[in-house]
């Protein structure tokens, strides 16, 4: 086969023709406004494509990325209690692929150190129903026995029931600043104290709301504590590729002190290559996302994050309000920040969601309860009226027709949410996976 050459760009722009349409309406996805080609876009497409060459894995060659890395994770902690003297003053952390991976090298980081600390050798974690699926596969990948416990009526934490779980083995406890699923925060303070007394690691994902819950606090908006500064957190994921408006693939993962992170690196020392030590679990690493993080936190600053929150706030606020005035509907919780997670106890949530797909929304679809929620982002400050309108008629199409619709996965959801063997429903994912990718 001959190459492309210069051609193959052309093709590519062709492939790219064949992507849904996705400005303003899809939950969560694309956190910046505007498209690919002006303002903050364009930015950071620039700072990606200068650094695209570099690695931060050879920090003799590369020292402008190194340098960038290590800024990106002291504004990061800044923003998340650093500076606050109940902190200790040891806030460390490293960059990562994704949220994913912060909350991977958390919980190694954490079975690791209470290993050498605790001697504790068939480690155990305790997290909410409402906590990430990325601790189910670390829980996998690391060998450690995953407690998932029921949230309270209100969808928070219940810190009585994670109580109730601990034991000698455990070895870290999770809550969440938001959840993904409702937008609600967990009681972290109480959470702390019970880490703190247990003698265990809490890790807070913070992966949604670290670059949102600092400015909504500063905005008058109540946020309970979250960070830091809560006495027992031990470790934070934060996402700088969500509301930190940098390029996909760049997160941050934070510890109280030096202790704890030294638990997560890798050093090789019988290697015929040389002695090999590494932060996290890739090796190489693109410059290109590490410059483009740095360029998005600088160019912003904190006034930019703070408007920026004021706009998704205020258009979260709008769009819960709107819901709660459909009388079909109800919102799941009180949600503390920028997700609008809604069912009915009248209709079929999934059905309302694949009427909303066909008008060209691409929202996420919950279990229990039965729900579906919207990720507001910059892209829908000035779509909130067509959301909202969008869904009260897809609530009417639905109430007066009701049933699935050609193409709809409304039985799909429905079958598996009834399905008591939940392994057969695990299979199903696995060959859907296997068929796709």
């Amino acid at each position: 086969m001959t190459g492309l050459g210069a051609d193959v760009i052309n093709k590519m722009k062709d492939e790219k023709q064949k992507d849904v349409a996705w400005q303003g309406k899809c939950s969560g996805t694309v956190y910046i406004a505007g498209n690919e080609h002006e303002g903050h876009f364009s930015l950071i497409n620039k700072a990606c494509s200068m650094f695209a060459h570099t690695n931060p894995l050879h920090q003799d060659v590369f020292q402008s990325v190194v340098k960038f890395e290590a800024e990106v994770v002291a504004m990061t902690a800044a923003l998340l209690g650093s500076k606050e003297k109940s902190s200790g003053g040891q806030i460390c952390g490293n960059m990562t692929s994704g949220g994913t991976e912060s909350i991977l090298m958390a919980v190694k980081t954490s079975r690791d150190y209470m290993k050498i600390n605790k001697g504790i050798t068939c480690p155990e974690m305790i997290i909410p129903v409402s906590a990430h699926s990325a601790y189910d596969k670390a829980a996998q990948y690391f060998k450690i026995k995953l407690w998932r416990v029921p949230v309270g009526p209100d969808f928070r934490a219940d810190v009585k029931a994670i109580k109730r779980h601990i034991n000698r083995n455990t070895i870290l406890i999770v809550g969440s600043a938001p959840g993904f699923p409702h937008g609600i925060i967990d009681p972290i303070e109480e959470m702390g104290k019970l880490a703190s007394t247990n003698g265990i690691c809490l890790h807070v994902d913070l992966c949604l709301g670290g670059f949102v819950l600092p400015f909504a606090r500063k905005l008058g908006y109540p946020v309970p504590p979250f960070d830091f500064s809560v006495d027992g957190v031990t470790s934070i994921s934060v996402d700088v590729h969500k509301y930190g408006l940098a390029p996909k693939g760049t997160s941050v993962v934070l510890y109280r002190n030096h202790e704890l992170r030294k638990n997560q690196f890798v050093a090789v020392t019988e290697w015929s290559g040389g002695l090999y030590v590494s932060p996290t679990i890739a090796g190489s690493r693109p410059g290109g996302l590490v410059a483009g993080a740095w360029a998005a936190m600088m160019s912003l600053g904190l006034e930019g994050y703070l408007e920026n929150t004021r706009k998704i706030m205020e258009a979260s606020k709008r769009i819960e309000k709107g819901v709660r005035q459909i009388p079909e509907l109800f919102v799941v919780g009180r949600p503390d920040m920028t997700i609008v997670a809604f069912g009915s106890n009248v209709l079929d949530i999934f059905e309302v969601n694949d009427i909303m797909s066909s008008k060209g929304w691409h929202l996420n679809a919950l279990q229990r309860p039965n729900s579906i929620h919207i990720c507001v982002t910059l892209q829908h400050v000035t779509v909130t009226e067509d959301f909202l309108k969008d869904l009260t008629d897809s609530v009417q199409t639905v109430k007066a027709n009701p049933g699935p619709i050609n193409g709809g996965l409304a039985p799909i959801y429905g079958a598996a949410g009834k399905m008591p063997d939940r392994g057969m429903v695990q299979d199903l994912l696995v060959d859907f996976m296997d068929t796709s990718c």
